[in-house]
């Protein structure tokens, strides 16, 4: 397993990391956190012994559960990998004005929060988990400039932003001499490259790493599903996630994964997560695993890479046009099969 430095920062990160949405499963995220005790354990050392060092959860995720089990799952493994969680949104059901947002009283509330539930003194990559359009960045900024300063984090993050929210965050920072943000975690796989239009080329001129959740787009890229067909039980697609916005192409997608995956003698999921790997601006692919069996399966892309020709082909049959003013950045139609413009071109 290969680290990779996240964005310009000095902090390496295994270029697969683990997520730990499927741990907990008491309340909130119930639907999708599934895995705990002496199987969390197993998951997490696994990972260990793989090579992953980057452990990611979010205080909202099964209502703090996650964390928990997170937390003691890594129970004398700690000084060995780094912890990444996020704030933004209310833990708990009917949240009061305050218990939610980037105001630098959630934010302080929120980490002393999750250090508890994580069983550590400090949080090695703390995010904002999406935008607060009510908050100025100015306190959000210092707030979270202020925990990297008394030692309680040691990286600032972002997850799901627009490029714009970003961009400004940075602007700020710059201006004002604070802790900037070095990750954007964001929904980047075969079938969702709306990335590719704004995030991507403005991480790479920024240098900020992406780490992509939702690799295989809630299984669908796992090749388990055939046109017409139900999603498989337990994967987040078949309660309603991550739906294509074009079906049909989404299909085709599947189809030359597999063909990649019977020619190379692995499998459509490894493919995929294989071609994010081969993506620059890349620093990390978030794993999620609610089995060892599953962890394995994902593990493998890794040690291997895809030539010209299947990169070219899985390009070529996941494109879409972007929008405008985006679509100047392509000059011709043959650049449809080279890497994503901004990003490798």
């Amino acid at each position: 397993m290969r680290t990779r430095f996240l964005g310009r920062s000095g902090l390496q990160v295994s270029e697969l990391s683990f997520g730990a949405m499927t741990f907990g499963g008491s309340h909130g995220y119930q639907h999708i956190g599934q895995v705990h005790g002496t199987e969390a354990k197993a998951i997490v050392e696994r990972c260990v012994a793989a090579g992953v060092n980057l452990f990611d959860t979010s205080d909202v995720y099964s209502g703090g559960r996650s964390e928990e089990v997170l937390g003691e799952a890594l129970r004398g493994l700690r000084s060995e990998v780094l912890i990444a969680t996020k704030v933004r949104w209310a833990v708990a059901g009917n949240p009061g004005p305050n218990d939610q947002g980037l105001s630098r009283h959630h934010i302080v509330r929120s980490v002393e929060a999750s250090l508890r539930r994580l069983g550590t003194d400090h949080i090695d990559l703390y995010q904002v988990h999406g935008w607060d359009g009510r908050t100025p960045w100015e306190e959000t900024l210092r707030a979270l400039d202020d925990l990297v300063r008394t030692g309680k984090v040691r990286y600032l993050g972002a997850s799901n932003l627009a490029a714009w929210q970003l961009t400004r965050a940075l602007g700020i920072s710059e201006r004002d001499r604070l802790e900037r943000f070095v990750g954007h975690q964001i929904q980047y796989n075969l079938i969702s490259r709306e990335a590719e239009w704004d995030l991507l080329p403005m991480a790479v001129d920024q240098g900020v790493g992406i780490t992509c959740w939702s690799p295989l787009a809630g299984g669908l890229l796992a090749g388990r599903q055939r046109p017409g067909q139900h999603p498989p039980a337990g994967t987040r697609r078949a309660i309603g996630y991550f739906e294509p916005h074009d079906t049909g192409k989404a299909f085709d997608t599947v189809s030359v994964l597999h063909k990649i995956a019977d020619n190379r003698g692995v499998t459509p999921a490894q493919v995929a997560i294989r071609w994010l790997l081969d993506q620059s601006a890349v620093s990390s692919v978030i794993l999620g695993a609610r089995d060892l069996a599953q962890l394995e399966d994902n593990l493998a892309a890794v040690g291997w890479t895809l030539d010209d020709t299947e990169r070219a082909d899985l390009d070529l049959v996941s494109y879409a046009p972007p929008p405008y003013p985006h679509w100047h950045q392509i000059s011709t139609n043959a650049a449809r099969a080279d890497s994503p413009v901004g990003v490798d071109g």
